[in-house]
């Protein structure tokens, strides 16, 4: 039986003020969600909340048979989710194949099945082959989002958790990445992507949330959300 991440009346924020307000979704632990929204809408502080660089108020977040409310970021790496966050966050003056390696550093399983993992990622994104042992402050936008990606690929994840693939990316790169997401989604790991690009993102997933305000105000289908007329003029320009 498959997991699957469920939050229930989650409110979280920074001090005083609060951001998320009783935020309650399902996502699958198959195929890929998007959540999408405005700026300011909540949306990496829910990612935040979730993977524990944010500590909850209120609710609940379940995954496995285990609340992940205020766990610690490595227990919940730990517990198969790992995140990719805004901008990359890489160790710009190391190497791309020492950025990899840090995505493994809380597995306790084998040598050999921590050099399994790498070579999937190189299988899944060959340019880091070739730039492995390339300082990763060195790569273009697009491979340092590979890079990025392939990092939270190391440590083995049931879920990726993904935020802004497309930023400050080209339409070409952004479609290159994605069906790598694809790929990634049928090898069996779930993907959870927010996403400016909202037509691009609805386009790969299969289930889609829309955030307003710290709240999720819509969820259904990736078709459904795609074909829904306040998403349309909200988000796509009414297209």
């Amino acid at each position: 039986m498959t997991d699957t991440l469920q939050i229930d009346g989650l409110q979280a924020g920074y001090g005083d003020i609060q951001v998320l307000w009783d935020v309650t979704m399902t996502i699958p632990g198959t195929d890929i969600s998007v959540l999408i929204g405005s700026n300011g809408a909540g949306k990496t502080t829910l990612l935040k909340t979730i993977t524990g660089l944010l500590p909850a108020s209120a609710g609940t977040i379940r995954w496995g048979g285990h609340d992940l409310v205020n766990a610690s970021t490595t227990a919940i790496l730990n517990l198969g989710i790992a995140h990719v966050p805004e901008g990359r966050r890489l160790f710009g003056p190391m190497t791309v194949e020492e950025n990899l390696m840090m995505g493994a550093f809380a597995r306790t399983d084998s040598r050999e099945s921590i050099q399994n993992s790498l070579e999937t990622v190189y299988g899944i994104f060959p340019r880091l082959r070739d730039r492995r042992r390339q300082a990763a402050g060195t790569l273009s936008g697009g491979e340092q989002q590979m890079c990025a990606i392939g990092r939270g690929m190391m440590s083995a994840p049931r879920m990726l958790i993904i935020d802004e693939l497309s930023l400050g990316l080209s339409p070409i790169l952004v479609e290159q990445l994605s069906e790598k997401l694809q790929q990634l989604a049928a090898s069996g790991v779930a993907v959870f992507l927010v996403e400016q690009d909202v037509a691009a993102a609805l386009a790969i997933a299969q289930r889609a949330f829309v955030m307003d305000r710290g709240v999720i105000t819509k969820h259904g289908s990736s078709k459904e959300i795609a074909e829904d007329p306040v998403v349309l003029e909200a988000y796509m320009g009414g297209i």
